[in-house]
């Protein structure tokens, strides 16, 4: 797999995992839940999503060669980047008015 191949996948995959705590009830959109969702369980599948996002890249990284050293910057860049893509999610559950 090229470079440009493995990062518009790391997007694409991006793009799903910031907004799957939004588009169901599911715990990770694994485990069924009694109860919904609240905000906050929210906010915490986020993290773990963007956990496993990290996760994802640097396994894409390792394959393409050495992983490079990362500072607290590119965090910052790809953490904003990832609440920026979750925006859909958040506007289709919390800011969208459903009739009926």
């Amino acid at each position: 797999m090229n470079h440009t191949t493995s990062v518009w996948l790391v997007l694409l995959v991006a793009f799903i995992l910031a907004n799957l705590p939004f588009l169901n009830e599911r715990w990770l959109a694994l485990l069924p839940r009694r109860l919904p969702k609240t905000l906050w369980i929210r906010v915490l599948e986020l993290l773990i999503c963007y956990a496993i996002l990290i996760g994802f890249g640097l396994t894409l990284e390792q394959s393409a060669g050495q992983i490079a050293p990362q500072g607290w910057e590119f965090y910052a860049v790809t953490g904003a980047l990832f609440l920026t893509l979750a925006f859909p999610g958040f506007v289709y559950r919390y800011l969208f008015k459903r009739r009926g």
